[in-house]
């Protein structure tokens, strides 16, 4: 996603109290909002000479900026696409080309095939003229008697009109309801589209969605006052570092544009982040095996062995030392075990599932016994990373392969019918057209990535900083989770492939015998072990209800819990922080979803990892004296986190 920029010229808005006549010196503060006034010839804050030369020397560079970043983005552009031209003429031959006349006759065809409720229509269209009436009236009461009127106490809670003048400003406060009464119109209208599948309409409403979040006056620098008065105090300073936090990331997107989340230096790996200390103890060409050091006297005698996403890097789970799963795990009393998965590059384009599980699960396993001399372990999924591990299991089973003896999963899905919104990117058309994509390099970029998952939370993630960055001229935010989401990784193209045909578009794992892994037919009706299922009730990416859908699968015991919060808090909700909530659920009935599960569940308050904890002592044969790193058949090769981690994208 690209944000809309938009050049700063001179221009005039006039309304009762308002006036604004760029450059924009005369703007002040008043004790709430915005308060610019008509005429500033008896105002002792009038522009001096000197400040007038601050302005003008800063729009000055501001344009320099701007023009250098608009001509390094041309030049970057111009290559990449006579480089990507090259490329897919040389790859591409037969039924495989298609041109750009015949992809918008495939889109034209599809959008003919759309209709819509007038119905529906008519009554969008009602309650916008309705709503609109109703704001003419409040805002003109406001500016004829605004000692008798104030701001309205039903408008809509959005943290991006976070600035009094949204609702102290009679203007900025008619544009934000403006923008509220669109944007239902909006999605009322996507609503009113019929005749098209259940997966067409959400994608739908999703780009809907993201059409309503670009508009937002927030994005815009004349319709923003805390861009507006950043202006004001900076003389215009703030617009210079803008066009330089633009020009710098358009250098560093080589011709695309993500605003930067984070600074490199803001953290340092092993210092600042993933300071747990600890060993790794074991290393193959798909991951390093991390030893954690013990902190009680006494240590649980299986150890445990956690299989976190390769999408991601594990230290989402040991981010600092006060809400780190894995320090908090250890100081319970388990001997904690981490893999660390390679950055893939190249050389990885056709590794496989099979390739993970005997370079990473399997070689873990293997790890783990020399390190400590148990043959049984607990094993955590945490999402994809769960998925591979289900998949592992069931092979085992068939193998008679008792090295598990009971499994965790993190929000980790098997059966991908309800997979969430990542199923908006993974229709057939899409998949064949990233097949292609990676064709070339041999992995998906670890960029592709991370756009696709910011598009699933665009305010948060591409406008806050659109506005931060580039509006405003500030650095992100100092913040660890944010670090970790800007350090992500490669995505092997065969597995890749694999898992979105396997997963996303035949939901093979879910049907016995129709997944293949490790020479056999993966069935998870085979695991019989005992589980502990988690899922987050606002989880977009695994949500509650397709997690849930592994209880029909697993024949041994399952624990269904339902935690507070989305896909990354939701797990990560350590006890101290005392926030959130999660679901029990102790009937031994089977219920259909999720949702009838929690219509007779318990809401306790606060993190489910003591029940968590609770759960895994039972599955842990006692204790031993805690273990030393080194005191097995392995010894440290290097510190935790690793090196394979510190590998950048």
């Amino acid at each position: 996603m690209k944000p809309g920029l938009l050049p700063v010229l001179p221009c005039r808005l006039t309304a009762a109290n308002i006036c604004i006549d760029c450059p924009l010196p005369r703007m002040r503060r008043a004790s709430k909002g915005v308060n610019i006034t008509m005429s500033d010839a008896d105002d002792e804050n009038s522009p001096t000479t000197n400040q007038t030369d601050d302005w003008a020397k800063n729009l000055t560079g501001m344009g320099e900026s701007w023009q250098k970043a608009m001509a390094g983005w041309s030049s970057m552009w111009a290559e990449n696409l006579q480089s990507s031209l090259t490329s897919a003429t040389e790859k591409l031959s037969g039924s495989d080309r298609q041109s750009a006349g015949e992809l918008m006759s495939d889109v034209l065809e599809e959008m003919s095939e759309v209709k819509v409720d007038s119905a529906k229509i008519m009554t969008a269209q009602m309650e916008l003229l309705q709503g609109y009436q109703a704001l003419w009236v409040h805002t003109t009461s406001r500016l004829l008697a605004p000692e008798t009127s104030g701001p309205d106490p039903d408008s809509p809670k959005d943290p991006r009109f976070r600035d009094e003048a949204w609702s102290d400003n009679p203007i900025f406060e008619f544009i934000k309801k403006s923008y509220f009464l669109n944007s239902h119109w909006l999605r009322a209208y996507v609503d009113s589209v019929d005749g098209v599948g259940n997966e067409t309409a959400k994608r739908l409403e999703f780009y809907g969605q993201q059409l309503v979040d670009a508009l937002a006056p927030t994005n815009f620098p004349l319709t923003n006052p805390m861009v507006l008065n950043e202006m004001k105090e900076t003389k215009g300073e703030s617009l210079v570092r803008g066009m330089n936090n633009l020009m710098q990331d358009l250098q560093n997107g080589s011709g695309g544009l993500q605003p930067k989340q984070m600074n490199l230096d803001d953290f340092e790996l092993g210092k600042d982040i993933a300071t747990t200390p600890g060993s790794v103890v074991y290393e193959t060409p798909y991951m390093q095996l991390i030893q954690y050091e013990p902190t009680t006297k006494d240590v649980h005698k299986k150890p445990l062995v956690i299989i976190p996403p390769w999408i991601n890097k594990f230290y989402i789970l040991d981010l600092r030392e006060d809400n780190s799963f894995i320090k908090w795990a250890v100081g319970q009393g388990h001997t904690v075990f981490v893999v660390s998965w390679v950055n893939p590059d190249e050389s990885y384009r056709d590794k496989s599932f099979d390739d993970y599980v005997e370079g990473g699960i399997f070689a873990a396993l293997e790890g783990v016994e020399k390190a400590t001399g148990e043959h049984e372990v607990n094993a955590i999924g945490y999402c994809i990373g769960g998925t591979l591990l289900a998949a592992t299991l069931a092979r085992m089973a068939d193998e008679n392969d008792k090295r598990i003896s009971s499994v965790t999963f993190f929000a980790a899905q098997v059966d991908f019918e309800e997979a969430g919104e990542l199923k908006l990117f993974t229709d057939p058309r899409q998949v064949d057209s990233i097949e292609k994509l990676v064709a070339g390099e041999g992995y998906l970029s670890a960029g592709f990535m991370a756009s696709t998952f910011n598009m699933l939370r665009a305010n948060d993630l591409i406008w806050f900083f659109h506005v931060n960055n580039y509006l405003l001229g500030k650095e992100p935010p100092k913040f660890d989770l944010l670090y970790w989401n800007g350090d992500s990784t490669r995505f092997p193209a065969r597995l890749l492939i694999d898992y979105l045909r396997g997963m996303y578009i035949e939901n093979k794992l879910s049907k016995p015998g129709a997944f293949e892994l490790i020479g056999g037919a993966v069935d998870l009706t085979k695991i019989t072990i005992p589980v502990y299922l988690q899922a987050n009730i606002e989880d977009h990416i695994a949500p509650a209800e397709s997690v849930y859908k592994a209880t029909k699968l697993y024949s041994g015991p399952v624990r269904f819990v339902l935690g507070g919060s989305g896909h990354i808090a939701g797990v990560i909700n350590p006890p101290e922080k005392g926030k959130y909530q999660y679901w029990t659920n102790t009937n031994k009935k089977k219920y259909d979803t999720a949702a009838a599960w929690q219509e007779e569940a318990t809401e306790h308050p606060g993190s489910w990892w003591p029940d968590w904890n609770k759960w895994l002592a039972r599955q842990s044969d006692g204790t031993v004296p805690a273990r030393v790193i080194g005191a097995g058949k392995l010894k440290s090769l290097e510190p935790a986190p690793g090196s394979y981690v510190k590998v950048r994208s």
